[in-house]
């Protein structure tokens, strides 16, 4: 054993361990020790007694913002291959817990630890016939487990960094991981140049598989009649997915707004503390969703979420939105809205790492804003110069459209594999 395996193994080991004591007291992480423990138990119970008649394939995101990307190529492959298995695997309790029913795959789990002996169980007894690991997930262990049984292992939506540990001197047991992977399919050409410093060749610039979602979602959607009547052919502006740090900028800039212009607002956590403190905050009548009628939102200013799953269909609604998120530690999806061709605005502290954010704030589709004064300005040029709005909302759905087809790159990508399958 390498001292820098060494060392990657005492980091797991101590994140175990961390997570252990932590779950004495902090609910996620009890969700996270806990379930994690269960479900391998249930795991070791379920495999090597599953339909091996039937290629299975494993994908691994680490969360709901990875499973939203490899979503839909779990969705595509079972589409287009009814007899494909699909083990859905997830690092955190926030994606296992809310997708632990997902109907799209067959098998949902937690992924045990990285360690030597899981990952060569894994191999050795769930057996997949090809592992996709979605975005920024690499575990050392797994992945060499899968390459030494000949198991061929691609990524997806990924995006690489000058700053990653890959692309530093000291980083040598990460560069040596990424030379087992089959393939990677990336989200821009940095992350192609990038993998080409380092010797890896078998790329291709995919994109985002999030597009062809979103995508898919406004094909699809039916529309909201209480959102419909409450806009009432006014201005709108869609807050999807706030954060206490986006409302203390949004509240004063509703404040400062014409009665005229209205706002839905979908809290990222639906706490009714965080509810009423909006309520309170804001000038004018505000309604929650789950009192809304015909009659009563006529004459109120703000319509306020307070149920879950409505968000990608209200952004149909806005001519404006913003995305919360930017102000803590991570832009929620923006694409959401930019789908429906409408400027999307979001703070400047968390979204340099969101590929789209920053392309469409560079493009003129999404504006970063600091505090309430930028904001207040770069609304007030974009709503009252001409064409400043027709041609902002013209990038953003012309980005979306330019970017679709991930999906369909990975599963011809992946069908080529599952065809050596089907002939051995």
């Amino acid at each position: 054993m390498s001292a820098s395996t060494l060392v990657y193994d005492l980091g797991i080991g101590s994140l175990r361990l961390l997570y252990g004591a932590a779950s004495l007291v902090h609910g996620k992480a009890r969700l996270f020790h806990q379930g994690r423990k269960k479900q391998q138990v249930i795991l070791r119970q379920t495999f090597p007694q599953h339909n091996k008649n039937k290629p299975l394939v494993w994908v691994h995101c680490a969360s709901l913002g990875e499973f939203e990307q490899g979503r839909p190529v779990i969705e595509a492959l079972k589409i287009r291959n009814p007899a494909v298995q699909v083990l859905l695997t997830f690092f955190s309790p926030s994606g296992y817990e809310v997708q632990k029913n997902y109907a799209g795959a067959d098998f949902v789990f937690y992924l045990p630890w990285d360690t030597r002996t899981h990952a060569r169980w894994f191999a050795e007894q769930v057996k997949p016939d090809l592992a996709i690991f979605v975005k920024y997930e690499f575990w050392y262990h797994y992945i060499h487990a899968l390459h030494a049984h000949h198991i061929p292992v691609i990524s997806i939506s990924s995006i690489f960094r000058d700053d990653q540990i890959f692309f530093k001197p000291h980083g040598g047991l990460f560069r040596q991981m990424l030379t087992k992977f089959n393939h990677f399919f990336v989200q821009n050409e940095h992350s192609v140049h990038l993998l080409e410093t380092i010797g890896i060749h078998a790329c291709t610039l995919a994109g985002d598989t999030r597009f062809d979602r979103v995508n898919q979602i406004i094909l699809r959607a039916e529309s909201i009649e209480i959102a419909a009547q409450f806009k009432n052919d006014q201005t709108l502006m869609v807050v999807g997915s706030a954060w206490p740090e986006d409302m203390d900028v949004l509240i004063p800039f509703m404040n400062t707004q014409p009665n005229s212009m209205k706002f839905i607002i979908a809290p990222h956590e639906i706490k009714d503390s965080f509810l009423t403190t909006i309520e309170k905050g804001i000038q004018g009548k505000t309604i929650r969703y789950s009192k809304a009628t015909a009659e009563n939102i006529q004459d109120a200013r703000v319509l306020l979420i307070d149920n879950v799953g409505l968000l990608s269909r209200l952004y149909r609604y806005g001519e404006f939105a913003f995305v919360g998120g930017g102000f803590v530690q991570g832009l929620h999806n923006i694409l959401e809205a930019a789908c429906y061709g409408i400027p999307v605005f979001f703070g400047d502290q968390a979204y340099q790492k969101f590929q789209e954010a920053v392309d469409l704030a560079e493009q003129g589709g999404a504006f970063p804003i600091h505090d309430l004064n930028d904001i207040n300005e770069k609304f007030r040029r974009l709503h009252e110069q001409p064409g400043a709005l027709t041609e902002a909302a013209k990038v953003t759905r012309q980005y979306v459209e330019k970017n679709l087809g991930a999906t369909d790159k990975i599963v011809r990508y992946c069908e080529a594999i599952l065809q050596a399958w089907k002939a051995a």
